[in-house]
């Protein structure tokens, strides 16, 4: 693996051979030009990363050298990536690295849509993105079914609003309202089955039924592996069901504005 690689995106907790560690010239550490998401508004996507600081360059030969490298984004100058490893050369240019973590932390930008939905719970949700990208399973799977279990009433919320914009039939929302004050999430999820509107189903599918089949299998009865997928889907869904939420909520406004720009031309 190259350095680049390696920073890129190898998990914290992962012991790996990499092959241009240090520069040819001197025992150095490579510090090569990455490509990592940058969130500021001015970037809001994948950018180059440069190096920027660090307390010890100079490695020493077949020992564990403690490094701590700082990377800054080249376009908004802003951003910063921290790596904390410890770098082992074996050879001329070669050796181990283990990444003892890094700020922020390792995993998948989380869309904004996503960070409001989760509201309050979004310490918890980093907690079970940092163990899905980590392999830990029954961690995430704890973490992910936490945090939508909390934040039921919040997204049950969401689809009232959505539904009241889009003048769907009230008996659909007196449902959806009726489940927020169900205090039992197995059964709230199951009375709005089919009370969605069309706009909010992915792929014919309402959103909640498929994430409430998925968090009901216990913990106890599933492996590691089988609630790392699980995880993983249940991460996506819940994103997905994010953006369509905010993107039926922007598309009823940016209606009404042009509705009320046009009344006010005539």
């Amino acid at each position: 693996m190259l350095m680049a690689e390696f920073l890129e995106t190898m998990p914290p907790g992962k012991n790996v051979f990499v092959s241009d560690l240090v520069r040819r010239e001197a025992w150095v550490i490579s510090t090569p030009e990455i490509r990592l998401h940058c969130s500021q508004i001015s970037c809001s996507g994948t950018q180059f990363f440069r190096f920027f600081a660090s307390g010890k360059l100079l490695l020493d030969k077949n020992v564990e050298n403690l490094i701590y490298l700082t990377y800054r984004c080249s376009n908004c100058q802003r951003s910063s990536k921290i790596f904390s490893i410890i770098a082992i050369p074996t050879a001329t240019v070669s050796g181990t690295c283990y990444k003892i973590g890094e700020r922020p932390p390792y995993g998948p930008p989380t869309p904004s849509r996503l960070n409001s939905l989760i509201g309050p719970d979004r310490d918890l949700f980093f907690k079970g993105r940092r163990c899905e990208s980590q392999g830990l399973g029954i961690g995430a799977f704890a973490y992910y079914r936490r945090v939508i279990e909390n934040q039921k009433d919040r997204i049950l919320g969401e689809f009232v609003k959505v539904c009241e914009k889009l003048n769907v039939d009230s008996q659909l929302i007196e449902v959806l309202k009726n489940a927020i004050a169900e205090t039992q999430f197995s059964k709230a999820l199951e009375s709005v089955k089919g009370a969605l509107p069309q706009s909010l189903l992915i792929n014919g599918h309402n959103p909640l039924t498929l994430l409430h089949s998925a968090l009901s299998k216990g913990l106890h009865a599933q492996t590691d592996e089988s609630c790392l997928e699980i995880s993983h889907s249940v991460r996506v869904v819940l994103g997905e069901l994010a953006e369509r939420l905010g993107q039926a909520l922007k598309d009823e406004a940016e209606l009404n504005t042009a509705l009320s720009r046009l009344m006010q031309k005539k």
